[in-house]
């Protein structure tokens, strides 16, 4: 192991304990209290959509300026951002490498070229992939790939031409978070 005869003993490294280290250690965690949990969520949520704490806030003011569910708003507003369009889409196995992708200018929306992950995207963008970087090692073959995909109703995909259109902003029904999205509210709400 990693530390030699010290793994032969009760105090290896490797071993994990449930309970944290030191002497109150053994009694176990406390219950997190309901601000911690809200935290925990917003943190969730945050990391799902590789975004910064400010980027996430200002998205939520903004859906929060808006008249209607907040929650629902401001899950429309996360979905309809370049890159999780760009992975609901299917080109990229994460968000984390639709960002990249779209940093590289690898993709248009109405024909311009966009290189930022946070653009909002709108009902009837139409978004391809550049002319110049189609033949790129990461499209190879993605068109059969994109043949399979589940695609989300509210994008359609053309899969032999490779462009993507936005039909309408997503139903929030159809969304499945894995966060709760009203504690996030809660949090931000303070």
């Amino acid at each position: 192991m990693l530390k030699g005869d010290r793994c032969n003993s009760v105090k290896c490294a490797m071993v994990k304990r449930n309970f944290p280290p030191g002497f109150h250690g053994p009694k176990g965690k406390k219950r997190p209290t309901d601000y911690g949990m809200q935290l925990n969520e917003k943190q969730k949520a945050k990391r799902q959509y590789n975004m910064l704490e400010k980027q996430f806030r200002l998205t939520f003011d903004k859906a929060l300026s808006q008249t209607g569910n907040t929650g629902d708003i401001f899950l429309q507003y996360l979905e309809m951002r370049l890159d999780s369009v760009i992975y609901n889409i299917g080109i990229a196995s994460s968000r984390s490498q639709a960002r990249q992708m779209i940093n590289h200018g690898h993709f248009e929306v109405n024909g311009v070229k966009t290189d930022i992950p946070s653009f909002a995207t709108k009902t009837g963008d139409i978004i391809t992939i550049s002319k110049t970087k189609q033949n790129a090692k990461p499209f190879k073959g993605l068109s059969e790939k994109l043949a399979k995909k589940d695609v989300p109703g509210w994008i359609n995909l053309d899969a032999k031409k490779m462009t993507a259109k936005v039909l309408h902003k997503p139903d929030v029904k159809t969304l499945k978070p894995n966060f709760n999205i009203q504690m996030v509210i809660e949090y931000y709400s303070k």
